[in-house]
């Protein structure tokens, strides 16, 4: 997206991969048709690296390599695809992170948007490149991005008319290296807004609370467990607000097609960012009723022999899995583990009490976290271990029961098993889809 932006607006692109075992010829098959761009493949060579002007690295790419140290101390300025796609766009931005719940959010943002205003484009961290979207942008539109911390890391000028976050928890860390670090990457997303400009925050997060007394936007809560003077919250079973004075019931919960607290907290955080942006409140309301789960997250995938089974793979980390956890209303055998990105699994063995029926176990993380089961009391009856993803999946049938549910939340990325939570995700729904009643 970025090589196609930058080519189609005049500059001359150098596409650098270190890795040697690609081909330029595997390189340029990745590009549109019609993308002006020098391919270099292994090392970039002097004469090439002397001309270079600016550098945009792929979020995935550490921001503190020596290669790219080596651009910042000759002045060059290193820029994220984020902030590119921001120095292109035209119109309305809302930009959207959090630890979890951003692409629910996101795509409920986004068919609100949709839905009112019509010239809406839906980016980001969610799997479509700002940048493909940019020049495609006017004055009427809006852009409804999710960010993820990789993206903020290389952000400058970037500055949403609307931003949320929706939660901090322990995330990223063989990145960030600290949760301090890793919290203020997260706060990047509201750094250069002004008091025109509005930043909808969880007030049950510390972090995002903690924010809120020094953001330079103008700040609007939402919160799970207590009522607000102003601001979005839940009240036994229903979403009310308080707003210039007057007090309203805006839905009962179970109006919503999405399940667990996780996603009252992301609606409500929607209804926020969409009535910040002068939506009227019954077009909100219509849109939060016919909304669906976005696929890979809490999404109820079939019922085979009596059986519920439910696919989290976006549940990447342990806070994300215990929104999975916490949403489960039957005796649950639970799928976990995959790569290690340096989290701590305690809190998430703690939420299995009265509810993990057992735990089969695959992946790096499989020993750390049988560990810290077994520090928790869980027994050894219930924990076992799968030497592939597909002997975990026979597994978890053999020992599920009419009226449990099967529950795909590893609370770990699916590197070095898949290439992505969603390859993971289809996995099990094929597996699934494939049994018999």
């Amino acid at each position: 997206g970025a090589a196609r932006l930058l080519s189609a607006a005049g500059a001359c692109p150098v596409l650098f991969d270190e890795n040697e075992k690609l081909t330029i010829e595997q390189v340029r098959g990745k590009l549109p048709e019609g993308t002006e761009a020098e391919i270099v493949v292994g090392k970039l060579p002097a004469e090439t690296e002397k001309k270079i002007e600016a550098v945009v690295p792929s979020p995935g790419v550490p921001t503190d390599t020596e290669f790219l140290d080596g651009f910042r101390k000759r002045g060059i300025p290193v820029l994220g695809e984020i902030e590119l796609g921001y120095l292109f766009s035209k119109g309305k931005l809302i930009a959207i992170t959090g630890t979890n719940g951003k692409t629910t959010t996101t795509s409920l943002v986004g068919q609100i948007m949709q839905e009112y205003f019509g010239d809406v484009f839906v980016v980001g961290n969610i799997g479509k490149p700002y940048t493909e979207s940019a020049l495609k942008t006017g004055e009427g539109s809006v852009t409804v991005a999710e960010i993820s911390s990789f993206q903020l890391e290389t952000t400058d000028s970037f500055r949403p008319d609307i931003s949320a976050i929706l939660n901090i928890t322990p995330d990223h860390l063989n990145r960030h290296h600290t949760m301090e670090n890793y919290v203020a990457v997260k706060e990047r997303i509201a750094a250069k807004q002004t008091k025109e400009q509005v930043c909808v925050l969880n007030y049950e997060d510390r972090y995002a609370r903690d924010f809120g007394e020094r953001c330079p936007a103008r700040t609007v809560f939402f919160s799970s467990a207590r009522r607000l003077e102003e601001g979005l919250y839940l009240e036994g079973e229903d979403i009310w607000r308080t707003w210039e004075g007057n007090r309203e019931k805006l839905m009962n919960i179970h109006e919503m097609n999405l399940v667990g607290m996780c996603n009252v907290e992301n609606v409500m955080a929607a209804i926020a960012i969409a009535m910040c942006m002068h939506v009227p409140m019954e077009r909100i309301l219509d849109t939060v009723r016919r909304f669906k789960a976005v696929e890979h997250r809490i999404e109820f995938v079939a019922a085979k022999g009596g059986v519920d089974y439910y696919n989290d793979s976006k549940g990447t980390n342990p806070d994300a899995a215990i929104q999975g956890i916490r949403a489960m209303s039957k005796p649950t055998v639970l799928i976990g583990g995959g790569y290690d990105k340096g989290s701590v699994y305690d809190e998430w063995i703690e939420a299995f009490e009265g509810k993990v029926k057992c735990f089969v176990l695959v992946g790096q993380t499989a020993d750390q976290i049988e560990a810290c089961a077994r520090k928790h009391g869980m027994e050894e009856g219930k924990i076992f271990r799968a030497e592939s993803f597909e002997e975990a999946l026979r597994l978890c049938t053999e020992h599920a029961e009419a009226g449990d549910a099967v529950l795909l939340s590893p609370a770990c990325a699916s590197w070095g098993m898949f290439a992505n939570y969603e390859e993971r995700g289809k996995k099990f729904k094929e597996y699934v889809h494939g049994l018999t009643d």
